[in-house]
Parts: structure tokens; C-alpha cells; sequence
């Protein structure tokens, strides 16, 4: 079974965007709570009805892994760069920290 990794484009700011996650469109959110000193995010599908909405930004583990009712066709991860397990900062998000969709369903553009 093959594999394919995705970096879903993120900058350190609050965001909303839409993404291709193994053929279907979805819309994230990803804000930063200053007192949790946490980035977090929520899925909506594409007529923007919420999906899972204050998914903490946890490092090392699948955001995804207890939303499989969802139908979502991957899993989503949380790294930083040189030390895989740090938690992403107000200002690394996007550069040293990333967001990476794993999934077995290849994207339309390969």
C-alpha cells in the first residue's frame, strides 16, 4: 500500500482556507489561544457546517484519529522541524512547524 504525505499550507496568523483531503474539499480553521498558548483547528465540509470544531494542535499523534466517524480519509499530523514532538509556537507555525496530511488516496495533481 502506498502512501502519500501532504504539507497543508499554513502562516502563523489566524486562518481560514479550503483543502483537498483525499478527494474531498474541506474548510479549516486554525487560531492561536493565548492562554492555552496553543494553536487549534476546526473541519467544516464544504457548505461550511462545522465537522469538529477545537482540535488542539498535538504533536506526534493523528488529529484525525478519534473523528474516523467523519469519513475523512487520512490522517493528520503535527511536526516541527529538528525536534519532531515540540509543540508549535505563536511563530513557527508554517515555518519550523508544519501540518501534514497522510493519506493512501493519491491527489488529483500526483
Amino acid at each position: 500500500m502506498n502512501y502519500y504525505v501532504y504539507l497543508v499550507p499554513l502562516t502563523n496568523i489566524p486562518q481560514t482556507f479550503t483543502v483537498d483531503l483525499a478527494g474531498t474539499t474541506y474548510t479549516l480553521t486554525v487560531w492561536w489561544n493565548d492562554m492555552a498558548q496553543s494553536w487549534y483547528l476546526s473541519i467544516a465540509d464544504q457548505a461550511q457546517n462545522p465537522l469538529a470544531c477545537g482540535i488542539p494542535f498535538v504533536t506526534g499523534t493523528d488529529l484525525l484519529a478519534q473523528l474516523e466517524y467523519l469519513g475523512i480519509q487520512g490522517s493528520l499530523y503535527v511536526y516541527t522541524n529538528g525536534q519532531p514532538f515540540a509543540v508549535p509556537t505563536l511563530d513557527n507555525l508554517g515555518t519550523n512547524s508544519n501540518l501534514y496530511f497522510e493519506t493512501t488516496v493519491p491527489n488529483n495533481g500526483g
